[in-house]
């Protein structure tokens, strides 16, 4: 495949990104779910079917037909422990004013705190169709340096959008608290840790002390997304540098933006990091052609204006975060609150999120 046919008119359908069987525990109530759309939407959509993405790790989102209809139904995870990290309605009331001002938002249509309906709250969005970059790309579908760089061109540059947006004109001032929001991540996230910890990794808790005790001040407010990356966004098949929605807004909210970035940087693997890292990366940020970690913080500055500060705290931090995360995705899946089978390991990859956050923090060099 040619780079112009990778760029421009030769999108392969089979790369979009698809739902797939629901997995076992993961189940929705069809019937109740169909007789509460039909009365909030009309009753005359047809019948309902529903499948899920399976490729999340967080909030559970689901394909739900009305015959001919496609919608996306998002609900908390089963077996939830933290609340305040799955707010359907937050991430409603997010979506519903930001579509209106960033285009690749998704457009949301109805919240429902109903827990009877399907045993959570949960809304109910457009559709999006796009491709997906993930560790392992969709089959045939390749990337030429020149598409790579223009991707990380992209991405970076859409995440500065998001930053620079008028979040009070857009209606979502009453988002985040901007003052103290650095000092409140690192203690949060650390608390979350604490709470969810299984096994003893002396790396993570050196990276989470030494962040305890280097916090910065404010760089500045904006909307942040807190989770952004390959994965995250849908791309069209017919032009991949163009990015056709951001997804998975459970976390977005107003706070620092280089706390941001260096959560997108640290998903960012490089061709030059350790082979462990490398195997668990979250996209194609390795392959030839893609910008290094510090040419994303680069460009970012570039764009926005922004002085970086000490991107190593921020970069260490998104490790640490991440790590977090998927602690406490790990402690569901031992306390049996989740089947996923995909979650059985996932505590060696807190162990390497901390040994990766101690070298750049040794080296102070992302």
């Amino acid at each position: 495949m040619s780079e112009s046919d990778n760029q421009n008119g030769s999108g392969n359908e089979s790369w979009i990104d698809r739902a797939r069987p629901i997995r076992a525990g993961e189940e929705l109530d069809v019937r109740s779910l169909e007789d509460y759309l039909h009365d909030k939407l009309g009753g005359t959509l047809g019948r309902l079917t529903v499948d899920q993405f399976p490729s999340g790790y967080s909030n559970l989102t689901y394909l739900i037909r009305l015959g001919e209809h496609e919608l996306v139904l998002r609900r908390p995870p089963f077996g939830n422990r933290v609340a305040t990290a799955h707010d359907m309605g937050r991430e409603f009331h997010v979506l519903s004013n930001l579509s209106k001002v960033y285009p690749p938002a998704p457009q949301p249509y109805l919240f429902c705190d109903d827990e009877t309906v399907i045993g959570a709250p949960f809304y109910v969005m457009e559709r999006r169709r796009g491709i997906a970059l993930r560790r392992h790309l969709p089959e045939g579908l390749e990337l030429s340096p020149v598409i790579a760089r223009r991707l990380s061109e992209k991405l970076v540059d859409n995440l500065a959008r998001l930053h620079t947006l008028d979040y009070q004109s857009a209606g979502l001032g009453d988002l985040g608290k901007p003052e103290g929001y650095v000092e409140r991540q690192v203690h949060g996230w650390h608390d979350r840790y604490q709470k969810s910890q299984t096994d003893g990794w002396p790396a993570f808790d050196q990276a989470g002390a030494w962040l305890l005790d280097s916090i910065p001040s404010e760089s500045g407010a904006g909307l942040v997304h807190n989770d952004y990356k390959y994965d995250n966004l849908l791309l069209d098949p017919d032009d991949l540098t163009h990015i056709v929605a951001v997804l998975d807004w459970e976390m977005c909210t107003v706070g620092d933006p280089l706390m941001d970035l260096g959560t997108t940087l640290a998903y960012w693997v490089e061709a030059g990091d350790p082979k462990a890292f490398r195997t668990e990366a979250f996209g194609p940020t390795a392959v030839p052609g893609s910008m290094t970690r510090r040419e994303l913080a680069e460009r970012y500055a570039e764009v926005t204006g922004a002085d970086l500060g000490d991107l190593t705290f921020y970069v260490a931090f998104g490790l640490y975060k991440l790590g977090v995360i998927v602690q406490q995705i790990y402690w569901r899946y031992t306390q049996g609150l989740t089947q996923d089978e995909r979650f059985a390991q996932l505590n060696q990859m807190v162990g390497l999120l901390g040994r990766m956050a101690v070298g750049m923090i040794e080296r102070d060099k992302v």
